[in-house]
């Protein structure tokens, strides 16, 4: 008699890496084997190889791209807030210089 599945059995999911999840979906775009043949050499199921290729072929743009990506990870700096920061630095820096000079702590040679 078959065994049911009930609810205290566990369920195995098995996460694979980025590295192994590519040369699956490679090896799906190169079309020199079936999907069958690479889910039973990869030990995956089809409709997985099926994604992932999918996922491979949609980040790929990416690769070739004018660097909108790589601007999008710069994080965008206000300019206006960064010369505010370096002219108060400037007048601190000038206001403390004299201070020290004229308690005769700050060497006119330096």
């Amino acid at each position: 008699m078959p065994r049911s599945r009930s609810d205290n059995d566990e369920t195995h999911t098995r996460t694979h890496s980025p590295g192994f999840e590519a040369k699956v979906a490679l090896a799906a775009i190169k079309g020199e084997k079936t999907l069958s043949e690479l889910a039973k050499l990869f030990d995956v199921h089809p409709h997985q190889i099926t994604a992932w290729k999918a996922q491979l072929q949609e980040g790929a743009a990416g690769v070739f791209g004018s660097g909108t990506a790589a601007a999008e990870a710069v994080p965008v700096v206000d300019l206006k807030l960064l010369h505010a920061k370096i002219g108060e630095l400037t007048l601190e820096k000038n206001f403390l210089s004299g201070a020290l000079s004229k308690a005769g702590l700050l060497s006119a040679k330096r």
